[in-house]
């Protein structure tokens, strides 16, 4: 298919600032892994369901919040959205969100580790939908290094005794589908920002963000009000804690999309596999856990595919 976007009018980026895809992206990581540490102790207190939506709609304020920052500091209007900006916002927003539900569905069937496995075959997925949906180019050298990174974080999650052969068919679905879905949103997010017609990196990924998150909170506001009422209420009521989770994943999401503005979203979504060293550096370091031998060839791995791709980009 070819491709449903054209370079915004005065935006042109050399080699040297295309590559601050990376610092975004290890920050976006990084904000991420704090962000999913706040989530899990809110699951304790209000349910997965209500810690899941925090992130959407405590969120959004301070996405508002950096909008208008970079508005002042910039001093660059706000983009104005088009029907392809729009479409692409939804598709990330809704695409997302299903993600995250089948994701969760995948865990109420099976364990975490044989989850984690099939949905970070995201990258590899985000490559082709890429490849297919916005033309974005992926060359052998890159090809290549996904492989080697995703297959890094399956042998990571996958626990001694773990069998995926025998986890069953619905869990398979499930997990693979959330992958899918997870790499249509960061599609349709690249694809959003791409869209705008104007405005520098920075300034077309707030607003994106905003739209994004805002269409988010919308959705989930009004699922929720009809369908966990409970749920819902009680995220209003733990409100403090939920600032730091709402806060942590705006600053995510506000590096990822930088991301996505300035290099392909399999680049993006493969470099963010460093997330997995985090969450396991931190879990060694708060809960005393034990690294194994598989998990560190795992982490080989990782090293290896995303050494690879960040030669490729040269």
């Amino acid at each position: 298919m070819a491709r449903a976007w054209q370079e915004p009018r005065g935006f042109k980026i050399d080699m040297t600032v295309s590559l601050l895809w990376i610092p975004a992206t290890l920050a976006a990581a990084a904000a991420q892994t704090g962000r999913n540490a706040t989530q899990r102790q809110l699951t304790k207190t209000i349910g997965t369901v209500g810690a899941t939506q925090v992130r959407f709609l405590y969120g959004f304020p301070f996405a508002l919040l950096a909008l208008g920052l970079v508005r002042l500091v910039l001093g660059e209007p706000v983009p104005l959205p088009n029907a392809g900006f729009l479409a692409y916002v939804l598709g990330g927003a809704t695409t997302q969100i299903l993600a995250t539900a089948l994701m969760l569905s995948a865990m109420r069937e099976r364990s975490l580790s044989v989850v984690t496995a099939y949905t970070k075959t995201e990258p590899v997925q985000v490559a082709l939908f890429g490849l297919i949906i916005l033309g974005d180019p992926l060359t052998p050298g890159m090809a290549i290094a996904i492989v080697i990174a995703t297959l890094g974080v399956v042998l990571m999650s996958l626990k001694r005794g773990a069998d995926l052969a025998s986890s069953g068919l619905r869990p398979v679905i499930y997990g693979i589908s959330s992958g899918a879905f997870f790499a249509l949103a960061a599609i349709g997010f690249r694809g959003a920002i791409l869209a705008l017609p104007e405005g520098s990196s920075v300034m077309r990924s707030t607003t994106t963000l905003v739209w994004g998150l805002g269409t988010q909170t919308a959705i989930l506001l009004a699922w929720m009000g009809i369908f966990d009422r409970k749920a819902l209420m009680s995220s209003f009521r733990a409100w403090r804690p939920s600032l730091g989770a709402g806060f942590l994943g705006a600053l995510a999401s506000q590096f990822w999309f930088i991301g996505f503005a300035l290099t392909t979203a399999a680049n993006v979504r493969t470099l963010a596999l460093v997330e997995v060293l985090m969450a396991q550096a931190v879990a060694h370091r708060l809960l005393s856990q034990v690294t194994t031998r598989r998990e560190l060839a795992g982490m080989a791995l990782i090293l290896v595919g995303v050494g690879l791709l960040l030669v490729s980009q040269h």
